[in-house]
């Protein structure tokens, strides 16, 4: 439905976007997701047609778009700020959009009763936007965006301002509501809990490029680049020593590696206590989760490692323990730079 070619931005002779290719189909829900200052949010301005590319082009369905103004992309936005109007009430902040696109008052109310639906505020059509709690402030953005029927919803940090428990409450209900209704989206967040929860794909950047786009689950479980494994909070990387017919030498022991690369991910998913295993260290943190318990222990080369026990696990090792440690030779993952 939307294809990115080769979209390059600078401010002030600083690159922001290097040159970013992007495909994303009809009904599917992509993130951006990087750290502050990535380009995620400037990208995702040029689609809106807020700011324009200094290189590249934005198709939609095959023409490009770069030419056409805000109001005539029939996009829906969403911000972290709400940006409701102050002195009107929900009703006429729903329908905003739609006023400027002359829809009659009828076909007006109409559309506002069933975005209001959508969003679980049937009844507050005259209630003033002061008067409401962020969460129902962030259903009534989300209420506006949807009102017009956008071809492309675009939502940048749309639940940043929240706290935790309603975050994690919205971000279901935003999820379910796009895809009930089978939209196209693009979700910009710094948060990789808020994308691995409501995307299809994700395209994770980093200085104005994208390092990698996959579905969640094969990010985390096989992310690509040193930058991608930090990012997610997989901390766990060594530097291979030296490479040679097959085998990766480590300061924590040698593992089979079809081709050379410059590090390697000991992903905590296939950590096991084992009196067998190669990794010996001092438990210096042990962390109750709920479900599991998180250690940290650092190796004798004085690197730290992590990794998480199912509270199930008999005689979990305390602080000060020394513990002795395996990893599951398909969860040792090759990393480039």
């Amino acid at each position: 439905m939307l294809t990115i070619r080769g979209v390059q931005r600078a401010f002030e002779g600083q690159p922001v976007l290097r040159g970013i290719d992007l495909e994303i189909a009809r009904g599917e829900i992509l993130c951006l997701l990087g750290p502050s200052g990535c380009g995620k949010t400037t990208l995702l301005r040029i689609v809106a047609g807020l700011e324009q590319a200094d290189s590249g082009d934005v198709l939609l369905e095959g023409q490009s778009i770069l030419s056409r103004p805000v109001h005539q992309r029939g996009f829906g936005l969403m911000f972290q700020d709400f940006a409701l109007f102050p002195h009107l009430d929900v009703a006429a902040n729903v329908a905003f959009g739609l006023r400027m696109q002359g829809v009659s008052i009828a076909d007006q109310q109409t559309r506002v009763r069933e975005a209001l639906s959508l969003v679980n505020l049937e009844g507050f059509e005259k209630r003033d936007v002061a008067q409401l709690s962020g969460g129902e402030r962030q259903r009534v953005a989300l209420a506006r965006s949807l009102a017009p029927n956008p071809r492309l919803l675009m939502l940048d940090e749309p639940l940043g301002s929240l706290d935790t428990a309603l975050r994690e409450q919205l971000i279901v209900e935003l999820q379910t509501i796009i895809k009930r209704l089978g939209l196209t989206a693009i979700y910009v967040t710094h948060d990789q809990h808020e994308a691995f929860a409501v995307a299809d794909r994700i395209a994770v950047m980093n200085a104005g490029r994208i390092e990698q786009i996959d579905a969640p689950n094969r990010i985390y479980r096989a992310p690509r680049t040193a930058f991608v494994a930090r990012f997610l909070g997989l901390n766990n990387i060594v530097p291979v020593l030296e490479w040679r017919d097959g085998y990766a030498r480590t300061f924590v022991g040698i593992f089979a590696l079809p081709a050379a690369v410059p590090f390697l991910l000991l992903h905590p998913t296939g950590f096991n206590l084992d009196p067998k295993g190669t990794l010996v260290g001092l438990v210096q943190e042990r962390t109750y989760l709920g479900d599991a318990f998180q250690l940290s222990f650092d190796h004798t080369n004085g690197q730290r490692f992590t990794f998480k026990l199912p509270v199930t696990t008999p005689d979990i090792p305390a602080v000060g323990e020394t513990i002795t440690v395996s990893v599951a030779p398909d969860w040792v993952v090759p990393l480039s730079e």
